[in-house]
């Protein structure tokens, strides 16, 4: 008996790209991303669509795994391009999931999430580029990689392909404008920042065309390395937003994503292909907000903060699902998804079961994407992280933050907040989407119940139901039992 093909996958990542750059999620958007605009009217679009943190490194861990960051040895912040590998050796991924159902699997970007190079020298930038790259993608279940290490603004500069570096570095480069800033490192002898968008583009529409007329599916993860700094755009995409160098950026990646639609079409793949369009983390300040505004654009819409922190416009991100042969053109959604759930949306498609120690934080958005009724909440809860490892946990209407201000960049930053300022913040988003109004003092029963709630699953070691894991890391997860307590008291003082 012929099993029926199993849809392809494709799933590109912007960085940095705020939630109201796109036009058909904000009405008053200043660019109009008209190929992002196409994916939203031919199939879903998720309106209340959350990265598990504000920043780059632990949003991508969380896709790829299905799991909170946090639980790992990273607690805040991000890592570099020389830092050693986060995922876990024998974790389960995405791609190692795919790849046992048959697909060919293939990244093609940005990575960040740590390789282990072959050292020269005992410092961490001490590295024998000649020699193989080993923990990379090819070793969490991708048949074939080819992108950067880390960001675009992060050393060093090269090309790889697979486990080997495509060019050895021959100079070291650095660029100290405000938008099209990289720190100082070694770059290989091919390797130019503003070529780096086109030749991933290229290699991820290759990809796709070489698979036209195959039998066999395939997961194309395409991270790209933009609008993140460097913002580089291309002479063609200069001044097409009306806007600055940013909207040029954001348009170019729209184009990109036109670029893969259109392949997809030209393959004859588009109508049994999931295509995902997202972002990892809220738009970053390096944008110019000020001068955006001036003009009368938002990359953060109606929410309070931008990447990096605690608040909406940290994690609250653009999620478009197209997939013609399931999904209804023009679909829309207010359930609350993370995009730590794609492993078990994926587990889900093939009536697969995740073990008890994959995919700790991912719940399955399948019943959302085929608009299938459903009783309660696909997510009990969802919790965020903020760059300075800040907590927040939602509920319903209710975001409990566990901190006195954004913990990121926005104000009130980490140790400036106001004298006398509550410990703790308490938002009703049905009636406070801007965060506002902190209504902790008024509401000590939800902040417990939150409290309590996130306190197990971070001491359960995941927030789905299943057996009990242990997070991973040097830190002792017993204190969040002095944590909680300490909250208690607080609201026991709030009472009196």
């Amino acid at each position: 008996m012929c099993r029926k093909r199993l849809p392809n996958i494709v799933y590109i990542l912007a960085d940095d790209m705020g939630y109201g750059d796109l036009s058909c999620l904000n009405r008053d958007s200043k660019l109009k991303t008209e190929h992002m605009d196409r994916v939203a009217r031919q199939g879903l679009v998720c309106r209340d669509a959350h990265a598990s943190s504000a920043v780059c490194t632990p949003s991508r861990y969380s896709i790829l795994t299905g799991r909170y960051a946090w639980r790992s040895r990273l607690k805040k912040g991000v890592t570099g391009g020389w830092t050693p590998h986060l995922i876990e050796e024998g974790r389960m991924t995405v791609a190692s999931f795919l790849k046992a159902q048959g697909y060919d699997t293939a990244c093609v970007g940005k990575w960040h999430l740590g390789l282990d190079w072959a050292k020269a020298g005992p410092a961490c930038e001490d590295v024998d580029f000649a020699q193989p790259i080993t923990m990379g993608p090819t070793a969490f279940g991708f048949d074939t990689f080819f992108g950067i290490a880390a960001s675009l603004d992060m050393p060093p500069y090269v090309y790889i392909a697979n486990d080997r570096v495509t060019a050895l570095p021959d100079r070291v480069t650095k660029n100290g404008d405000a938008m099209a800033f990289w720190r100082e490192g070694p770059t290989g002898s091919d390797f130019r920042h503003e070529e780096v968008l086109p030749k991933c583009t290229a290699k991820a529409v290759s990809y796709i065309e070489r698979h036209a007329g195959g039998s066999d599916p395939f997961f194309l993860y395409f991270p790209l390395p933009a609008p993140h700094t460097p913002i580089l755009p291309t002479p063609e995409f200069q001044g097409r937003s009306g806007t600055n160098a940013y909207g040029d950026f954001v348009m170019m990646v729209d184009d990109v994503v036109g670029r893969v639609q259109a392949a997809l079409e030209q393959s004859g793949l588009s109508e049994d292909t999931i295509l995902i369009v997202t972002s990892d983390n809220g738009c970053s300040p390096r944008a110019d907000f000020e001068g955006l505004a001036a003009l009368g654009h938002h990359p953060s819409y109606r929410f309070r903060g931008y990447k990096a922190d605690i608040y909406e416009g940290g994690h609250r991100i653009p999620l478009l699902v197209q997939w013609p042969a399931r999904i209804k053109a023009g679909s829309v959604s207010d359930e609350t998804v993370c995009l730590a759930d794609l492993l078990a949306t994926c587990a889900d498609l093939y009536g697969m079961r995740l073990p008890a120690d994959a995919g700790e934080d991912s719940v399955s958005n399948l019943p959302v994407w085929l608009g299938a009724e459903y009783a309660a909440p696909l997510r009990e809860a969802t919790v965020h992280h903020s760059i300075d490892g800040s907590f927040s946990i939602r509920k319903g209407k209710w975001k409990l933050e566990m901190c006195p201000g954004s913990g990121g960049w926005s104000a009130p930053r980490p140790g400036k907040e106001p004298p006398g300022a509550p410990p703790i913040q308490l938002y009703d988003l049905s009636a406070d989407i801007g965060e506002q109004r902190n209504v902790c003092a008024e509401q000590p029963a939800v902040v417990e119940e939150l409290t309590v709630l996130l306190t197990a699953y971070v001491r359960n070691g995941r927030s789905t139901p299943g057996h009990a894991q242990q997070n991973t890391g040097p830190y002792h997860w017993s204190q969040l039992n002095w944590f909680a307590a300490e909250i208690f008291a607080r609201n026991d003082q709030m009472r009196g």
